[in-house]
């Protein structure tokens, strides 16, 4: 039985759930997160409180 020579390569979607989008939206949230944190902080209040 022949092997074949080339190993087919997985594209990765332009749409959609992947890793490399995952990642950058969950760094993403966390750094709002943080800043939203330093605000309430330096404002002595929170942004959310009517």
């Amino acid at each position: 039985m022949l092997e074949p020579k080339e190993i087919p390569q997985r594209r990765l979607p332009r749409y959609g759930f992947h890793g490399h989008t995952e990642r950058l939206n969950g760094r993403l949230a966390m750094l709002g997160f943080i800043a939203l944190l330093a605000v309430e902080f330096k404002l002595g209040h929170g942004l959310l409180i009517w």
